[in-house]
């Protein structure tokens, strides 16, 4: 791996500093002033590099993300918001939200959660940072701390759609399934976030399909295609749902859509896999 410039550049400043400590004439005091003009616009430049490289960066976390998706079962909620803003503060919470931000984004959790817990150190019970400290939680599967954290958000933003639906997917992995069915329908009552609304459909899909209430189940995988055809796990748990309730045939044709949708998802392939072993008279997985 290369070595790092920035020992070069430091050991650079430190000589422009000293410069700058005996310059004397208007010739030399012009000279260095180029030099430092020079200097910044080389630091920048790299920063700028380094700026693009870094978003590159996120482009493939995104990519293995998706080589690596797990489809053992239902995933979270996908990790949404807009980057926090870091603005100067004199207690510098701002720096290690937008840190937490980038760790989560990036699939370190544990990284996001220290980053996080720092922030709300220097300004206690900051909202966003106790959201995304949720989120990193959540991810990092602390389902009691995480539960905890969103419970304190919505104390605060009872119509935080986004936190109501991930205490939704906690209660449904914890098995509470009346505070899950609580929240995620309170979720669909506010409907004032397309993708808190979409996942609160599947997640209630989950709910039912759990509890052998098949039919409610495949009323709200249903919806969740309506609202949402890119989100290929609900072909698959819709098969299931029309399977177990004795449907086949229709079982087959969800499977099949799921497929066809996106082959190359993760639960597109699921889809198939799952088609092929009801074609040779095998039970698809039950949990």
């Amino acid at each position: 791996m290369a070595e790092t410039p920035l020992p070069a550049l430091r050991a650079e400043y430190e000589q422009i500093a000293r410069r700058l400590d005996t310059v004397t004439g208007g010739a030399e005091r012009e000279a260095v002033k180029r030099e430092i003009i020079a200097y910044f616009k080389r630091v920048d430049a790299l920063i700028a590099e380094l700026s693009a490289l870094k978003e590159d960066v996120r482009k493939l976390v995104e990519r293995f993300k998706q080589v690596a998706s797990s489809t053992a079962e239902a995933s979270a909620p996908e990790f949404t918001g807009t980057r926090p803003a870091v603005h100067a503060d004199h207690i510098g919470a701002s720096t290690f939200i937008e840190k937490g931000w980038s760790l989560i984004s990036l699939g370190d959790y544990a990284g996001a959660i220290q980053a996080l817990q720092k922030a709300l150190q220097l300004s206690p019970g900051a909202t966003q940072a106790e959201s995304l400290l949720g989120w990193g939680q959540m991810l990092h599967e602390d389902y009691d701390d995480a539960l905890g954290t969103f419970q304190k958000v919505l104390m605060k933003e009872p119509a935080n759609s986004l936190a109501r639906i991930n205490v939704g997917y906690i209660c449904l992995k914890k098995r509470i399934f009346g505070e899950a069915i609580e929240h995620l329908s309170k979720a669909i009552r506010l409907d004032n976030d397309k993708k808190a609304t979409l996942y609160a459909h599947f997640y209630l899909g989950l709910v039912y399909l759990q509890r052998e209430m098949f039919e409610d189940a495949q009323t709200f995988f249903q919806k969740t295609l309506k609202l949402g055809p890119n989100l290929i796990e609900a072909y698959y748990e819709l098969g299931r749902a029309y399977w177990f309730a004795g449907d086949q045939d229709r079982a087959k044709q969800s499977w099949e859509e799921g497929f066809k949708a996106n082959k190359f998802n993760p639960w597109g392939k699921k889809c198939q896999d799952t088609l092929t072993l009801a074609l040779q008279g095998q039970e698809p997985p039950r949990n």
